[in-house]
C-alpha cells in the first residue's frame, strides 16, 4: 500500500548531526512518504554547502538566509546577494530569516534591518519568505504588514509557535502557517487551537530537523520521515483523515512554493 505524500517544508539537513547518515536519513524520508524535502541555509557562507546537498538529491531543494540569532555574527546580507542566489534552479525560497527576542533581543535593531533586507529580496524574485518568530510577535506583525502594504510577497511562519493575534495577523496577510513537531506535544493544546482556527489551505509541516522531535522521539534527533508524525497529529486537529491532509498540504506547498512545484530536473 502507497503512503501519502507529503512534503518536509523545513529542515537543516547541513548540520553536522547528519553527517554520518545523510544518504540515509533522506531515504528513510523517502520510505515515510516524505517526496520533498526543503533544506535551509542559516549562514550565508554556508550556501555552498547546503546547494551540493540539493544538487546531490533529487528530493532535496534549498532557501538560504541569515537567522536571526546569527545576525548580529555574520556579515548583512544584501538584497542584491539573495536574489543572485535565486537564479539556480533548486533554490525555492528566501531565508530563514525573522525576529528572535528571547535569546538574542539585544540584538533586535540588525535583526530588524535583516529581515527588511530578506523581505525585499522576497518582493523581487516573490520566492516565499521563511520567517522564524519568538518572543516577537509586535514587531514582526508591524514590520511584515507595512512590506506587505507596499509590494506583496509569499511567506511562511515556519515552525509556528507564537500567539494567537501574529497567527490572525500572519493570515490576514496572505501567509502560511506551518506545522513542526511542536504542535504534537501533549502541552500544545493552545497551539493546536490556534492551528485549527486557520484555513486548511495555509497549513504546511515540517520538521525543524534535528530540533523538535515529535513523539514518539521527543528528546532524540530529529529528521525528515518525522513530518509524517507531525502530519498525523495535523489531520486529527482539522478533523481530517490523514490521507486527505496530507494531500491538502501538497497542495499548500505547491502552491506556495512554486518553483519547487515546478521543478523537472533529472538528478
Amino acid at each position: 500500500m502507497k503512503l501519502p505524500e507529503i512534503t518536509d517544508s523545513h529542515c537543516h539537513l547541513d548540520f553536522d548531526s547528519f553527517d554520518e547518515d545523510r544518504g540515509d536519513v533522506i531515504a528513510r524520508a523517502q520510505a515515510a512518504g516524505v517526496t520533498r524535502m526543503v533544506t535551509i541555509c542559516t549562514r550565508l557562507r554556508q550556501e555552498p554547502a547546503v546547494r551540493a546537498i540539493a544538487e546531490a538529491n533529487r528530493p532535496v531543494f534549498y532557501a538560504a538566509g541569515t537567522h536571526p540569532m546569527s545576525v548580529a555574527d555574520e556579515p548583512m546580507a544584501t538584497v542584491d546577494e539573495l536574489v543572485a542566489l535565486a537564479h539556480h534552479p533548486k533554490f525555492v525560497g528566501i531565508g530563514e530569516t525573522g525576529l528572535d527576542y528571547h535569546y538574542s533581543a539585544q540584538s533586535a535593531h540588525v535583526q530588524q534591518q535583516s529581515l527588511r533586507i530578506h523581505i525585499e529580496a522576497a518582493q523581487e524574485t516573490q520566492l516565499p519568505l521563511i520567517i522564524h518568530a519568538r518572543n516577537a510577535d509586535e514587531d514582526m506583525a508591524q514590520i511584515l504588514g507595512e512590506a506587505m502594504a507596499r509590494k506583496a510577497y509569499p511567506c511562511v511562519m515556519h515552525c509556528f509557535s507564537s500567539g494567537p493575534d501574529l497567527a490572525r495577523a500572519a493570515l490576514e496577510m496572505g501567509c502560511y502557517l506551518s506545522m513542526s513537531g511542536i504542535a504534537a506535544f501533549p502541552r500544545s493544546k493552545d497551539l493546536r487551537e490556534i492551528f485549527a482556527s486557520a484555513p486548511v489551505e495555509r497549513i504546511l509541516v515540517e520538521t525543524d530537523s534535528p530540533y523538535l522531535a515529535p513523539p514518539p522521539h521527543r528528546g532524540r534527533r530529529n529528521e525528515p520521515a518525522y513530518s509524517a508524525l507531525t502530519a498525523q497529529v495535523g489531520a486529527e486537529v482539522f478533523g481530517m483523515d490523514y490521507p486527505a491532509f496530507a494531500a491538502q498540504t501538497q497542495q499548500n506547498f505547491d502552491r506556495l512554493f512554486a518553483k519547487a512545484a515546478g521543478w523537472a530536473g533529472t538528478q
